[in-house]
């Protein structure tokens, strides 16, 4: 959670300040609305980018939102793997299984750094460029968890059901932010 508040304050930092009317509140929360209508996982969407998407203006402004939420999530997350693979009974399968996450989610959040950078750079000039790059980088992230989750397919117990869980919260939220970044990229182009 402190990641997320130190990437908000980035963000404001970076981008002009924008004034929040009763309006512009009205306008965020229907370009919340709509975008988020034909997500895999439209709850989840709303839900978890309500309380970022008071200053989103465009498409572009919620993916990146939806990038900083989920590399919040998938930092969250691998530190939770971490732990588990700290534990001390666990199988030789399990614990084996939880390294080979920690690695991948690990790559996981890099692309998912990368993504909120290339997402904080973009201008009219490397648009295409930037959001195929972004786009590129989710994807990876979301074969990240899944591969994660896929390592434990041969183990039974609690840790694969406190993973799964977790793992599958994660690529939902993956997911959703690929979307919005599918979105905001085909906005610009004007093929909404």
């Amino acid at each position: 959670m402190p990641l997320l508040f130190f990437l908000l304050a980035l963000l404001s930092l970076t981008s002009e300040t924008r004034y929040v009317t009763a309006g512009n509140a009205d306008t965020a929360q229907n370009l919340l609305r709509v975008s988020c209508s034909r997500a895999r996982y439209r709850t989840l969407c709303v839900k978890s980018l309500s309380p970022l998407a008071l200053s989103a203006k465009t498409p572009a402004d919620l993916a990146r939102a939806s990038v900083t939420v989920c590399l919040d999530r998938a930092q969250n997350a691998s530190g939770f793997v971490s732990r588990l693979a700290n534990i001390r009974n666990v199988s030789k399968r399990e614990k084996a299984a939880l390294q080979d996450c920690v690695e991948v989610l690990s790559d996981s959040v890099n692309e998912l750094r990368r993504t909120l950078s290339a997402l904080q750079h973009v201008r009219a000039g490397n648009f295409r460029w930037q959001m195929s790059n972004a786009q590129t980088w989710v994807s990876a992230a979301l074969t990240d968890v899944d591969t994660c989750v896929d390592g434990f397919q041969s183990v039974s117990g609690v840790v694969k059901t406190a993973l799964r869980k977790r793992m599958r919260h994660v690529a939902r939220v993956t997911s959703n932010t690929l979307y919005l970044i599918n979105r905001a990229a085909a906005a610009h182009t004007g093929n909404r």
